[in-house]
């Protein structure tokens, strides 16, 4: 087997996003780009990859953490540069260096496989990605020789009407035999901008009487690389249609997939069925059997079976099986819905648990609470868990009745089986059994008294 090592060219300034941000870390489909490339060429080699970065490169470094190894490319001086100072990493460590810039997140891994595959048979010093497309999107055009082989790459900017019409083009990305490609990177001479690319390799090749070999791309889409806001949504529009599709290939029901929009951290069951204007994002996990939206926004939350959730909103929540929730409910971070917990329209919760069976009201608010089981809490009701400086604690035990537009301002308990009359205020402790009620609420009656 041979060694192989995966350069990651992400040193660019991107100057063209008109943005703060290093465009390697601008989010496709909720990760970062680098991130695809760094995932793509996950297992196909011994180490993890080298990243070559230079603009804002320490901004670059914390987001992807110890994926990867890096070097500095501390002047920008090209792509063949940029992969020179992975040598001193590299150098007598690899038998095959793969070579792939990191604003091409589309890239198949189909097409990576291919390309090893490719350079495994034909032994050559290069072996190289293209894609057959009419609208060439500015990448260089292949020339082959008669026999078929590839012998240059025309860069567009120099290319003459009849290499324009050429439509095989340069993907960039690249399988070499790294003892030939350190040796050949000394050879690059510089452009008339002052740079050394990458690309001269493949006429260098050529002039010592090598052999370039070429792999098509799987599909046209993997050759739209990212230099402006434009192609980053060109780009998202791609990643959201392959997601969507991956998951209805698993068994999930899109009702209108163009306006399902899921991020690629996302986890859904089979049989679950997702109505039109529904996002889902981060790390998001939905079980089976459920019914989602629509017009419902879901961030960071897990989502057990058979849950219906409708016109909602949830971010950091909990919600076990069978939950009921909706239209208009606001789950926030620390939410936990029991099992079979039902809550009505108009509702929001916050760090807070719904005991099992439990049913909220519409219009209604739980912050800072412990809900026991089968617990209805009133149309209404709402917890005044902050006094101006310290959220406080509601606690209610199981099989409470809470009547409509009761107040209970925390901290406050309500005793197990206890009843607070509708519009109740209540500020004290309620004991087990005890029917409250008025403002502030009393004792009106233990619940079991005639």
């Amino acid at each position: 087997m041979m060694k192989i090592a995966a350069v990651i060219l992400a040193a660019g300034q991107g100057t063209r996003m008109r943005s703060d941000l290093p465009k390697v870390l601008h989010l496709i489909a909720g990760k970062p780009m680098l991130q695809y490339s760094i995932d793509l060429v996950a297992g196909l080699t011994e180490a993890s990859p080298v990243v070559v970065v230079g603009h804002k490169a320490e901004e670059v470094q914390k987001v992807i953490g110890d994926q990867a190894r890096f070097v500095i490319q501390k002047e920008q001086l090209g792509t063949a540069h940029a992969v020179q100072t992975a040598e001193s990493l590299l150098a007598n460590q690899v038998d095959w260096v793969l070579v792939l810039n990191a604003d091409l997140p589309l890239i198949l891994r189909q097409s990576v496989e291919n390309l090893l595959a490719e350079h495994q048979r034909n032994g050559g010093p290069v072996t190289m990605l293209t894609v057959e497309a009419d609208d060439p999107r500015g990448f260089g055009r292949i020339v082959r020789s008669k026999e078929g082989n590839v012998i240059q790459i025309v860069e567009e900017a120099v290319a003459t009407p009849e290499e324009k019409k050429i439509k095989e083009l340069n993907v960039g990305v690249y399988c070499f035999q790294a003892s030939w490609l350190w040796r050949a990177l000394k050879s690059v001479k510089t452009s008339p901008k002052g740079e050394y690319y990458l690309t001269d390799l493949i006429e260098i090749a050529t002039q010592q009487g090598e052999k370039v070999h070429a792999v098509l791309a799987a599909e046209q889409d993997e050759a739209i690389g990212i230099n402006t806001r434009v192609h980053l949504a060109e780009v998202e529009a791609v990643m959201r249609r392959r997601i969507n599709h991956a998951w209805m290939e698993n068994g999930v029901t899109m009702i209108d997939p163009a306006s399902t929009y899921i991020e690629a951290g996302v986890k859904i069951g089979q049989d679950t069925v997702i109505w039109p204007n529904t996002v889902i994002r981060g790390t998001t996990s939905i079980g089976d059997h459920c019914e989602i939206g629509p017009n419902t926004m879901i961030r960071d939350t897990q989502i057990g079976n058979h849950c219906t959730l409708i016109q909602a909103v949830m971010e950091f929540a909990k919600l076990e099986d069978h939950v009921e929730m909706g239209p208009f409910g606001h789950l926030r971070k620390g939410a936990h819905l029991a099992d079979h917990v039902h809550m009505g329209n108009f509702g929001e919760v916050k760090n807070t648990y719904l005991g099992k069976g439990s049913k909220m009201g519409h219009f209604s608010y739980m912050g800072d609470a412990q809900v026991g089981e089968h617990v209805n809490i009133g149309a209404g009701t709402i917890t005044c868990n902050y006094d101006g400086k310290h959220k406080n604690k509601t606690v209610i035990e199981s099989n409470v009745f809470i009547g409509s537009d009761t107040m209970l301002v925390a901290p406050v308990t309500i005793g197990e089986n206890s009843i607070t009359g509708a519009g109740a205020v209540v500020n004290r402790d309620v004991p087990p059994n005890t029917v409250v009620v008025g403002v502030p609420a009393k004792e009106l009656r233990k619940k079991n008294d005639a």
